[in-house]
């Protein structure tokens, strides 16, 4: 919930997608998970006039900004691991239908169209999006466009590295264990491993938000005219 422009980083990144038409959303709720569900609740408070007559018990709400989402809030567990998150909200999944996954943490200007196409096109059961970012992240491999393995944190060396925006088959969770599973590592190599994973090269702009410095940086993005704003 951490704000970039005055609104939270989240509601950033669900912009991004609801731009490209994607409205119904699940959130996975961890430590202080509440706070994203009063938000949510209590969306108009936070972005709308409102006059509240408190003798008539009424409020009436003013310049509305009716997003058009559904959102499920998902309690998954304040220690539950990436891995186990995605697998404690299958049930809200359409079974057979692919779906968009990504972290809480990140923006991008990318095209959420065309990677939903690429993820189409080949075939496999999950999408990675590939970027090329500073040297202290870890690096994926490729053979063609599918995933053949990884290295951890290349020396600024122009590896591609995982950029957080996925698109999978909700097949995928049957390579996740349970609570303590780590997406990152052992489902996404299972799934290179078997010739599943393939990446969608995002060559624009890309940034993660892991530091105050991070959240600095966006914010002097975001007064100059942010490039992951799309919508």
């Amino acid at each position: 919930m951490v704000e970039v422009g005055g609104m939270p980083i989240l509601w950033h990144i669900m912009k991004i997608y609801s731009s490209h038409g994607i409205k119904d959303f699940v959130i996975c709720l961890g430590y202080k998970g509440y706070l994203i569900k009063e938000y949510f609740a209590n969306y108009f408070l936070h972005t709308a006039d409102v006059t509240i007559d408190l003798a008539e018990n009424k409020m009436e709400v003013h310049r509305n900004w009716n997003e058009g989402w559904r959102i499920t809030l998902v309690e998954t567990g304040p220690e539950t691991m990436t891995g186990g998150r995605l697998k404690a909200v299958r049930s809200y999944l359409d079974e057979g239908e692919a779906f968009c996954f990504t972290y809480g943490d990140g923006v991008a200007d990318i095209d959420v169209t065309a990677l939903v196409n690429f993820h189409k096109s080949h075939g496999g059961k999950g999408t990675v999006t590939a970027v090329a970012p500073p040297g202290r992240f870890g690096a994926l491999e490729f053979d063609g466009d599918r995933v053949s393995g990884f290295r951890e944190k290349p020396a600024g060396d122009g590896g591609l590295i995982n950029g957080g925006f996925f698109v999978l088959d909700p097949s995928v969770i049957d390579y996740i264990d349970g609570p303590s599973s780590i997406w990152e590592r052992e489902p996404m190599e299972a799934l290179a491993n078997d010739g599943e994973l393939h990446g969608y090269h995002h060559k624009g702009f890309w940034q993660p938000m892991d530091t105050l410095r991070d959240k600095l940086h966006l914010e002097e993005l975001w007064e100059k005219g942010a490039p992951w704003k799309t919508w």
